[in-house]
């Protein structure tokens, strides 16, 4: 029998050398309770208001949603003073970003990201047949020297997740702000603040103000995290207008669900429940980070609804993973983000949070030096 593999129908070079993107695991065989801090989920989940918007648009199912979201973009940029015309939305700020480089990356082109930035820059780079570039931190923080120095004249897209997913550090706005006024004017920076939500830094900023002054700076945003709107897919960027024009054009026309749309706008505006999300966010990473480093962990900083907690040791990252298994907990080794020797661990409730540091203190006894 022939074979008739290189007859069928064949991906784009480069293609089947992408490995798939993987999710934070929600299950674990025989578990009575799971403690899911694996995917930096909001903690108190959706907005009640959210859900009842979500649930209001049940029996308009078979309508087709606004493909303009106009009301989602009027509401974002009521709450941050924003120009409505100039936001995108999107299933969730993955496909902005996925959408960006079929818009401005080409086959042999270069999009620059952080050696530990999120994973779908490089997934969706590749996708498009370009070549990621992974720049190397200093001490875990984006560094812009090195940025600088790995633009070629093929660069076409530079990505900075600030806050950074899954370090948790960040860029204050002087360096944002030199990194954009050192970028050739065709290179365009995509400043990714899916966490700012949850920043209480005087020294941050999340990149709005660049997109005003500049033709080359958008800035990406998600209703997965602070909002808790992961399972609907929702994400926006706000940009120029000849950026937002291009994403107009090729974006799908109903990319965003009716029920998404009428969640969000709900979330948004419901300002309390944001304030509260982010209040009990702060006191339970400062919480679990301060017991953590008592125990002997080594704890970033962190400006995001996470932590990442250094074990030591690959092999003794994977031992904790899997004692933190035992008692149903779930959290994410990070060796894809090349952080081997550490775990990100979302921020939950407190009461999950003290299952979490209890459990990390009998690992401690008897795995740290």
């Amino acid at each position: 029998m022939n074979d008739l593999t290189d007859q069928r129908p064949q991906p784009n070079a480069g293609i089947l050398d992408i490995a798939p993107y993987v999710g934070g695991e929600s299950s674990l065989k025989g578990a009575r309770r799971i403690i899911k801090l694996s995917s930096n989920e909001g903690a108190l989940g959706p907005s009640p208001k959210a859900i009842d918007a979500f649930c209001a648009e049940a029996a308009k199912l078979h309508r087709y949603p606004d493909g303009h979201t106009t009301a989602l973009r009027k509401a974002i940029a009521e709450r941050h003073n924003l120009d409505a015309d100039r936001i995108v939305c999107g299933a969730g700020s993955d496909e902005i970003i996925s959408l960006l480089c079929r818009a401005y990356g080409r086959p042999g082109d270069e999009v620059i990201h952080s050696a530990h930035g999120f994973l779908m820059y490089s997934l969706s780079a590749r996708a498009v047949g370009a070549r990621p570039v992974s720049v190397p931190e200093r001490a875990l923080v984006a560094d812009i020297d090195g940025i600088l120095d790995a633009l070629t004249e093929r660069t076409r897209l530079v990505f900075i997740a600030n806050p950074n997913n899954p370090t948790g550090t960040h860029l204050n706005a002087q360096q944002v702000r030199q990194l954009q006024a050192s970028l050739p004017p065709g290179v365009l920076l995509v400043i990714d603040a899916a966490y700012a939500e949850f920043v209480d830094r005087d020294d941050y900023a999340d990149g709005a103000e660049l997109v005003h002054a500049y033709d080359n700076v958008v800035m990406t945003r998600t209703f997965s995290k602070i909002y808790g709107l992961g399972g609907i897919r929702l994400g926006w960027c706000y940009g120029p207008t000849h950026v937002i024009d291009v994403l107009n054009r090729i974006r799908g026309p109903f990319n965003v669900s009716s029920a998404a749309i009428a969640a969000g706008v709900a979330a948004i505006n419901d300002t309390a429940f944001v304030d509260r999300a982010r209040c009990e966010n702060r006191d339970n990473r400062a919480w679990a980070t301060s017991g953590l480093r008592d125990l002997g962990f080594e704890v970033t900083d962190s400006l995001g609804n996470f932590i990442l907690v250094g074990i030591g040791n690959e092999a003794r990252a994977a031992a904790c993973d899997h004692h933190l298994r035992t008692r149903g907990i779930l959290v994410r080794q990070m060796a894809g983000y090349g952080l081997p020797e550490r775990l990100r661990v979302s921020i939950g409730t407190r009461d999950k949070m003290e299952v979490f540091v209890s459990a990390m203190t009998d690992f401690a006894k008897n795995n740290l030096p």
